[in-house]
């Protein structure tokens, strides 16, 4: 419980109708979770505008409301605080109402297309091993030390991010390693936040349904380094072609990794095997168990952050060394007559194009790789294309699936995604919508050696299909017909 004049510090407040005295006993801004004498942030979404709860929310409870416009006839019962940018508020006061959690521990934020959740994953994991209470905020699972908390979104709401903040705070954690997504930055769920450091991965085609232009997306992005303080790092892949633009204007002090240009961290890679990467990472050489040059980059950022971090060299390389791989990133299973499955969370083009890259350069020639891809629904479309028409270049058959329809007809996604198929690759590629049924296909098409890679929903247990998600494991059912079509 917090007087309501304290968590407003900073608030950006234009007017203020009524008292600031009353103490508050919590936060929100979803219409259907106000309790009594909670403060309600009227914020303007995607999908529907809180001013108009507001005489609801003041009904079930609320005794005071922050929003952009102020009501025609103020309940003179009621505090009501006018400012700019709802969105905006909201994270500053989730922030004080949980005592700026964020600056009580050092918390990395790591964004980009691809690598997010490995890249936080790993940092995670490497310093609990190295013996520090930790926290992690990502796409897969929310942690607290040895805790797992289901993950909803790859960044949580203001209020229900500074409250896990403030839990990780209050149970002795010194770090916490966080993804932070595109609409975050925008929809000011960072906001408030201090960060010790930002990392960069890398920047390509995707969520174009939210941001609308790859510019917009960009910006979105570099937002987040632009809100970096002077204390803090920023930490880019400069190979990346918006790596140096992630550094521009930020207040950080500017750090580079890179395995092709000249960079402040440097790795080589030595080796790429389906067992792993022999890596030389600042002239020492690990040996890990992640696959493929994604990965490389993924395991200098780690490293190059925990360097920053202040931890010593050796240390880190010998930890990164014995980490496992993220689940349902690059995951693989072989069959004892040597059929490699693999399942990935690729959704993107990009993340598609590594994946098959790397299988590509790790197989002799003879194999066939057999791709199993689709495209998730209610997302950007402008991707369907491109996902099948990389497919058909870097495999040597294709099966065009279902991922996640949620509302969209999966039929419709296919046909979008068929467009990409080029009419030298039209006989490698199959439609198969039923998702189990193209997986079975593919096993049992397979013969020893062959490869098999499930792209598109990695760790996911579940199928979204109109509103309601079924349980789908694709490595469950992956195995289950790899064992099938071996007897």
């Amino acid at each position: 419980m917090k007087l309501l004049k304290d968590i407003l510090y900073k608030a950006g407040l234009v007017e203020v109708i009524g008292s600031t005295n009353q103490a508050i006993t919590s936060v929100c801004f979803d219409s259907r979770k106000v309790e009594k004498d909670c403060l309600f942030v009227a914020i303007r979404g995607t999908q529907t505008d809180g001013h108009k709860f507001i005489n609801q929310v003041i009904a079930a409870g609320a005794i005071a409301i922050v929003c952009e416009e102020l009501p025609e006839h103020p309940d003179e019962k009621i505090s009501y605080v006018r400012v700019d940018n709802s969105s905006h508020a909201l994270g500053i006061i989730a922030a004080n109402f949980f005592d700026n959690p964020s600056a009580k521990l050092k918390l990395v934020g790591v964004t980009g297309t691809n690598g997010k959740t490995t890249t936080v994953t790993l940092l995670f994991n490497l310093f609990k091993t190295l013996g520090y209470k930790v926290g992690l905020l990502s796409t897969v699972k929310n942690q607290i030390n040895s805790e797992v908390i289901p993950a909803t979104h790859t960044t949580p709401d203001a209020i229900r991010l500074n409250e896990i903040l403030k839990q990780m705070v209050d149970r002795g954690c010194q770090y916490c390693f966080m993804e932070v997504s595109s609409h975050s930055v925008v929809q000011h769920r960072i906001t408030g936040l201090s960060f010790t450091a930002g990392v960069f991965t890398n920047i390509t085609h995707d969520h174009l349904d939210y941001h609308k232009t790859f510019d917009e997306y960009i910006k979105a992005k570099k937002g987040f380094f632009d809100q970096l303080g002077e204390d803090a790092f920023a930490l880019v892949n400069k190979d990346d072609a918006n790596g140096m633009v992630m550094l521009q204007n930020t207040k950080a002090v500017r750090k580079t990794y890179a395995l092709k240009s000249n960079a402040d961290y440097k790795c080589k890679i030595m080796e790429n095997q389906f067992s792993g990467l022999l890596l030389n990472i600042d002239g020492s050489e690990v040996w890990t168990k992640l696959i493929g040059t994604f990965n490389a980059y993924n395991i200098l950022a780690v490293y190059a952050t925990a360097t920053l971090l202040k931890e010593n060299k050796t240390n880190i390389l010998t930890t990164l060394s014995n980490l496992n791989a993220v689940e349902g990133r690059f995951e693989y299973a072989r069959t004892e007559k040597g059929i490699v499955g693999i399942v990935d969370y690729a959704h993107t083009p990009d993340a598609l194009k590594n994946v098959l890259e790397t299988v590509n350069d790790i197989r002799t020639g003879n194999e066939q790789v057999i791709t199993i891809v689709g495209c998730g629904g209610d997302r950007d479309a402008q991707k369907r294309p491109l996902m099948a028409k990389i497919a058909c270049e870097l495999s040597t058959r294709v099966i065009i699936t279902s991922d996640n329809p949620r509302s969209e007809d999966p039929d419709e996604i296919i046909k979008q995604m068929q467009k990409g198929v080029e009419p030298q690759h039209y006989k490698k590629a199959l439609t198969i919508t039923d998702r189990k049924e193209a997986i079975k296909t593919a096993c049992s098409i397979a013969k020893p050696g062959d490869i098999i890679l499930l792209a598109g929903k990695g760790h996911e247990t579940y199928q979204e299909i109109k509103g309601i998600k079924y349980p789908f494991d694709d490595m469950d059912i992956l195995k289950e017909n790899l064992k099938l079509f071996e007897k």
